[in-house]
């Protein structure tokens, strides 16, 4: 995948400390990548990179709002995004060997002569972290507004027609045993 301009640092002219970048997130900014299994996504991307010799430390704060399908009840959901992650980027001679032998998913290598940071499949699958997986209203908030009460109902009967099929199974035929001893 071509990366983009946008969610590149030049990081070479940088000075060493602590520098902050934020990013704005919709819609437009997964196009390029797989359809997405939600929508209206408005998040902000706060990074803080404190540059030291040799590597870098980046810390992604994700902040925001997506729009999905609720598994409970079909209906569209809105789901608050919140989460954190670090990567500590190291600048070593052979980037493509040292990767694939770390073990460590928050430790990145890139080589000494890189200038750029590229960010947008971080960014992309950090938004996607912070998306819980299963996707449901909070338990007060059931039977609210927002929820298809059709597809509740039908929910709720069918938990009901399993728990009177467990019990009666169960204990069909034990009676016979009732008074052995």
């Amino acid at each position: 995948m071509s990366h983009r301009r946008e969610y590149e640092i030049a990081f070479v002219g940088l000075k060493p400390g602590e520098h902050h970048f934020t990013y704005e997130i919709n819609d437009r900014f997964f196009e390029p990548f797989q359809e997405q299994d939600f929508t209206n996504c408005q998040a902000t991307i706060k990074l803080t990179l404190d540059k030291k010799i040799g590597f870098m430390l980046c810390k992604f704060d994700v902040d925001g709002r997506v729009e999905l399908i609720c598994d409970r009840c079909g209906n569209n959901l809105k789901l608050q995004l919140w989460d954190e992650f670090k990567i500590v980027v190291k600048m070593v001679d052979d980037p493509e060997v040292m990767n694939e032998r770390e073990e460590d998913p928050d430790i990145y290598y890139i080589s000494k002569g890189e200038s750029h940071l590229h960010l947008e499949d971080w960014m992309y699958e950090f938004i996607n972290l912070s998306i819980p997986m299963q996707r449901r209203c909070k338990e007060e908030e059931v039977g609210g507004p927002q929820c298809n009460l059709e597809v509740l109902e039908k929910l709720k009967k069918m938990e009901e027609d399993i728990k009177t099929a467990e019990t009666s199974s169960i204990w069909k035929g034990l009676d016979q045993f009732k008074d052995l001893q």
